[in-house]
């Protein structure tokens, strides 16, 4: 492939929005909803997973409807890494905590597929996770660090595939999220369809799910 072809096919795989419908509504079929009606997504078992709190002295919490509009995927851009590992980066960045609602580990520093449910999630708060658009692009990226769910998948999409593990997890919770909160399909992005960025990376399976976008 020429480099020409091959830029142009990057380029048009940053500008893609993907939809997870027909991949996650399966499995999460399958799961019986667990993620919200199991307390996941409330905090609980997740949240103890890292903080090492035994999952009934978390108090789920009050989901914000009226707050989440869209969801923005993300990768850490590290070969590895953790939820404490990811705070303490952001927090030297001047953060106030983690950026990203949720985190999904790939089995290095986290479990494979390990998903964690960030204090930003807990407490319905917005995202430090989308950089800064184009000038006159709108939505801005303020708003949608307000009213984005942002998920971060451990590794880096530029050098290596994501885990099947990490996949699945994150096609199950985007589902879910998407259920919750009627975010459309349309409303579901890659970092890269936002910013200047490469996040999620090259060898995020876009094409996996370009079959499910709604015309």
């Amino acid at each position: 492939m020429s480099k020409s072809k091959s830029s142009q096919r990057r380029r048009d795989a940053r500008r893609t929005r993907i939809v997870w419908a027909a991949f996650g509504t399966a499995m999460t079929l399958a799961a019986g909803g667990l993620l919200l009606t199991g307390g996941d997504l409330r905090g609980g078992p997740v949240a103890a997973s890292v903080q090492g709190e035994h999952p009934a002295s978390i108090p789920s919490i009050e989901l914000d409807h009226s707050r989440w509009k869209a969801i923005v995927v993300h990768h850490s851009g590290s070969p590895g890494g953790s939820p404490e590992s990811l705070d303490r980066l952001h927090r030297s960045w001047g953060f106030a905590s983690l950026g990203y609602h949720f985190v999904v580990g790939n089995g290095i520093d986290y479990g494979d597929g390990a998903l964690y449910a960030g204090p930003r999630w807990t407490r319905q708060e917005p995202g430090a996770h989308v950089a800064e658009r184009a000038t006159g692009a709108q939505p801005t990226a303020s708003w949608f660090n307000e009213h984005a769910i942002g998920i971060c998948l451990v590794g880096n999409g530029e050098r290596r595939s994501f885990t099947d593990g990490q996949l699945t997890q994150l096609a199950e919770l985007v589902a879910d999220l998407q259920r919750e909160f009627g975010i459309p399909d349309n409303q579901v992005f890659l970092h890269s369809d936002l910013s200047s960025v490469t996040s999620p990376g090259r060898f995020f399976p876009v094409a996996a799910f370009e079959a499910s976008l709604r015309k």
